[in-house]
């Protein structure tokens, strides 16, 4: 994929203000795409958009083709007709600057609840044409989601594992007489799916008419406790009662010394060959119709990856596994021609990530965080960019780049002083002349954290890996946007042609 010289804001929407207790696609979203606008920026990147579970990570879902319910904005909800001002009127406090999402799922799950029951009073339960165009197109992985989601439901929000035996291994005598049994639970999820899809559909097409791009993401594994892993167990590494055979991680390392347990199960990359890829090639063509980019998390498992044994302590007794990434690649370009991918290359890769990620031309990423100081990686000083890349100044698992050199400036180490001589600036604002560095690196796509563009400092982190609880809640108000932030903006985009105009007011 060959991309423009542009600039971009990484925030995911439920760091978008407003009263609900966490960002959603309503009219908040729409005055952030404005506010992009304004600012010159023609890239907006997201986490993934999925229902989230257990630890709320976007990393973490229920599926890798649903939408997250918690995003679905009650305002347009009321719009439509779904909801009342009263419903409405009853919200709770909320803390406008952090997610308490046991409070908010609660609250939400009850607006979704009062809209599903609202539309089958207004309708014949059908929900209009449009539903029905949406569960014909979407069927593929919208039955087995909305039965997953509704037997999860019926047993209390438990892991599959523990439901009882004949729906939790689909058993075929039993799966007709638990849709019958679950058919109204059914039928909201696949409501609340729509509504998700509905909308995001809109604020897409409100961004890309504004000429502004999405990025999402893709994490390369599943969640075990998913729809996907439930309905296709054949193409993962699970036993016949669903146990764990293999999971994925990484191995030991400077920063862990027994490595990173992630607990995801690995594909049987054998039998997704034997279909030509069609599950992964069905992720993908989601993805698409969702974003104008995709960017695949730990692309450097398509190579290969870190193979743990299912009931191992630590990631010590994995072992490297190949991958049939360039199978994988040639099929998906071969079905749905030149999918627009970013590969992120970050950790340990070797040459033959390299080669792969290459070989389809996909940018790679570089993080400015990482670049400074004789332990660090030098590959990522702006001088090593190369134009086909990425260039962050930080990413969702490290801390603000303010809270990240006010951490540095009181360590031993030469990370800071490093930077000051390299950046040549001897100021207080590190933050911002990162940015700069970004800007006007040779770098076709700057893309900035929105807590970096907002100066924040280690409050403001979206994620601690290896913590359990209290990630991904950060949220920011319009008062901390200056007046004088979009001009600033406006004019790195104009200095550094991100994207290239011929004056700037």
């Amino acid at each position: 994929m060959k991309i423009q010289r542009s600039a971009g804001i990484l925030c995911h929407p439920t760091s978008f203000p407003g009263k609900f207790g966490i960002g959603d696609l309503g009219p908040e979203a729409y005055k952030f795409v404005d506010f992009l606008e304004r600012s010159s920026i023609n890239i907006w990147q997201v986490f993934p958009l999925g229902p989230t579970g257990y630890g709320d990570s976007p990393y973490q879902c229920f599926s890798a083709f649903a939408g997250n319910p918690l995003l679905i904005s009650p305002e347009l909800l009321l719009q439509e007709g779904y909801l009342t001002k009263e419903d409405l009127h009853r919200t709770p406090h909320f803390d406008p600057i952090s997610i308490d999402y046991g409070k908010v799922i609660d609250y939400k799950q009850k607006l979704l609840r009062k809209a599903f029951e609202n539309a089958k009073l207004q309708t014949d339960s059908s929900f209009g044409e449009d539903f029905e165009s949406f569960e014909k197109k979407h069927k593929d992985w919208l039955e087995d989601y909305a039965l997953f989601m509704s037997a999860k439901s019926y047993h209390g929000g438990v892991q599959w594992t523990q439901w009882d035996p004949s729906i939790a291994l689909r058993k075929k005598s039993a799966l007709k007489e638990w849709k019958e049994k679950l058919a109204d639970e059914i039928l909201y999820q696949k409501f609340v799916q729509f509504q998700f899809f509905r909308q995001w559909n809109n604020i897409r097409k409100y961004a890309n008419d504004k000429k502004i791009k999405v990025i999402g993401d893709m994490p390369i594994f599943i969640a075990y406790d998913s729809a996907d892993l439930w309905a296709n167990k054949e193409l993962f590494t699970v036993d016949g009662e669903g146990r764990l055979e293999f999971v994925a991680g990484v191995p030991p390392d400077y920063f862990s010394p027994t490595g990173q347990l992630w607990g995801n199960p690995l594909y049987r990359w054998d039998k997704m060959e034997e279909e030509d890829f069609l599950w992964f090639r069905s992720r993908i063509q989601t993805l698409l119709e969702m974003f104008d980019v995709i960017r695949i998390d730990h692309f450097r498992g398509f190579e290969a990856f870190w193979q743990i044994p299912g009931d191992a302590p630590t990631a010590e007794t994995g072992k490297w596994v190949k991958a049939p990434g360039k199978k994988l690649f040639k099929s998906i370009m071969k079905h749905l021609g030149d999918v627009p991918i970013v590969a992120e290359d970050l950790g340990v890769i070797t040459k033959e990530v390299e080669e792969l990620r290459d070989m389809f031309d996909f940018p790679g990423i570089k993080i400015l965080q990482f670049a400074f100081g004789k332990d660090m990686e030098k590959k990522f000083l702006p001088h090593n960019h190369i134009p086909n890349c990425v260039v962050h100044t930080g990413s969702h698992d490290n801390d603000t780049t303010r809270g990240f050199f006010e951490k540095a400036k009181n360590e031993p180490n030469d990370i800071y002083y490093f930077a000051q001589k390299y950046l040549n600036y001897y100021g207080d604002d590190m933050c911002f002349e990162m940015i700069r560095a970004a800007y006007a690196s040779c770098s076709n796509m700057a893309i900035i954290p929105m807590q970096d563009v907002l100066n924040l400092g280690s409050e403001a982190r979206m994620n601690f890996p290896g913590r359990l609880g209290g990630n991904w809640g950060w949220r920011f108000v319009w008062d901390q946007i200056t007046p004088d932030l979009e001009n600033t903006y406006r004019y790195l985009g104009y200095f550094y042609e991100r994207p290239k105009v011929e004056k700037c007011n």
